[in-house]
């Protein structure tokens, strides 16, 4: 990466590293997008399975991914105040950690997982096949945590294509084991909804071992030694990567989790093919929303890299550029969305009442998509000045204090039913874009001050 001096160089800097993010981001969905699509092939009780097991296992993903992603802006800031010599060190000191939370997850979901879902109180297709596909998908947990520190490495030094490149190599992989473990081809059994955990969790292990790899087989990042020279590990290094992470984790933890609570409430209150129409609905507008999340995570890289480098006005210039393209792109993407909602179910099903109901769930999804979109890219620019604590705060309140207990009341008592939810959703996200635009205008002037101090 290098201080960009103008408008014209600055969003050349930007696009090459936004556009390794995002192929990576869409072709990351696109193995959840498979698991979804092959598995409501097979029926809808396959898909609704794997709507309920996706929607416990994405807050877990997501909060804990959130912690590792503490690696981005810490390296970012090295890079950017010229101290290199301290990267080697934070990334090994991640991977144990990463080692550590990956076990912690899978040693807490063996006792939660079956009580969690007893409580829902689903057919017993659907509970059977949620249950076995998070029990295949826990194979790939703790490699999964330590190739995303290696990612989180990797970008931190504007590397993206490295990231892309891996992840676009591992998606015909995901296709073929969901193809043999869903269907029951190239002599595999044949596991409906419940394969698609297999296919998964294998496909994590082969991103893995495809970034292990490159660390010795690219110039720029072998001479980091990651994989050579290792670091004893130290509890003060943990101390500072939980003190970003945790609080992004949370952070990302909370709004993931409310479309997962939506899921599940949608699971509890209404019917099979409500689960089924609402996971179309998330699903395809998850793969929307991959762009302005890439965007957010380029953010926090240019913007970390512009504050370590004490280049302010040209963390503000990134920050707008990031923030107005992710909300326009939405836009754009709004208006397709409109016009082609009932379409694009049908790509996921054959079932016509789940269908149209999709299609209901699309119009309202119209409306939260450009607030998502804004509290995404404020965020990623918060996460840039290493400003986590404060997000996490606007987060919970946004989230759990105004979006769940809304929704739930539109769901419960009136007429809007399972629409409710996501109406609460919209006005949740609503929230967060307003309180992290507030908060950054305090950050910016703080920053400011500091420097002219």
């Amino acid at each position: 990466m290098y201080h960009a001096e103008t408008w014209n160089k600055k969003m050349r800097l930007f696009l090459s590293i936004l556009w390794p993010i995002m192929v990576t981001q869409v072709s990351l969905f696109a193995m959840n997008l498979v698991d979804t699509m092959m598995s409501g092939r097979v029926g809808t009780n396959d898909l609704a399975g794997v709507a309920i097991g996706s929607s416990l296992w994405l807050p877990v993903f997501t909060g804990m991914n959130g912690i590792l992603l503490a690696v981005t802006p810490i390296i970012a800031h090295y890079i950017g105040s010229g101290q290199k010599d301290k990267i080697a060190s934070s990334v090994t000191q991640a991977l144990y950690l990463a080692a550590l939370l990956g076990i912690f997850v899978v040693v807490v979901g063996s006792f939660v997982l079956e009580p969690v879902l007893h409580i829902m109180n689903l057919d017993p297709g659907v509970h059977h096949i949620a249950f076995h596909y998070l029990i295949g998908l826990s194979i790939g947990i703790i490699p999964l945590f330590l190739a995303n520190v290696l990612r989180n490495f990797f970008d931190g030094q504007g590397f993206t294509r490295i990231t892309m490149f891996i992840t676009v190599l591992a998606v015909p992989f995901n296709v073929l084991l969901n193809y043999g473990f869903i269907f029951g081809n190239f002599g595999l059994p044949a596991l409906g909804g419940i394969g698609a955990g297999y296919a998964t969790a294998i496909t994590f292990w082969i991103i893995l071992i495809i970034s292990v790899w490159m660390t010795f087989r690219i110039e720029v990042i072998k001479h980091y030694r990651i994989f050579v020279k290792w670091a004893v590990p130290s509890l003060k290094a943990w101390k500072e990567q939980l003190s970003i992470g945790v609080p992004i984790g949370l952070s990302i933890f909370f709004e993931a989790s409310i479309f997962s609570v939506v899921t599940l409430l949608i699971g509890m209150m209404f019917s099979t093919v409500t689960i089924a129409a609402n996971q179309i609905g998330l699903s395809f507008t998850s793969l929307m929303f991959m762009i302005p999340m890439s965007i957010s995570m380029a953010l926090t890289i240019v913007v970390g890299y512009s504050v370590g480098g004490q280049k302010l006005e040209a963390a503000k210039q990134y920050g707008r550029l990031g923030v107005w393209g992710g909300i326009g792109f939405l836009a754009i993407g709004a208006v397709f969305l409109f016009f082609y909602r009932e379409s694009i179910a049908a790509l996921y099903t054959k079932d016509t009442e789940v269908i149209l109901m999709a299609g209901q769930f699309f119009i309202i999804a119209i409306v939260y998509q450009l607030s998502d979109a804004a509290q995404s890219g404020l965020q990623g620019v918060l996460r840039g000045y290493k400003d986590v604590k404060a997000p996490f705060l606007i987060a919970l309140t946004s989230y759990w204090g105004v979006g769940i207990p809304i929704g739930y009341l539109l769901a419960a008592f009136t007429r809007l039913g399972p629409f409710g939810l996501w109406i609460g959703i919209s006005l949740g996200l609503t929230c967060a874009a307003i309180g992290f635009y507030i908060r950054l205008q305090i950050v910016q002037r703080r920053f400011a001050l500091q420097q002219t101090s």
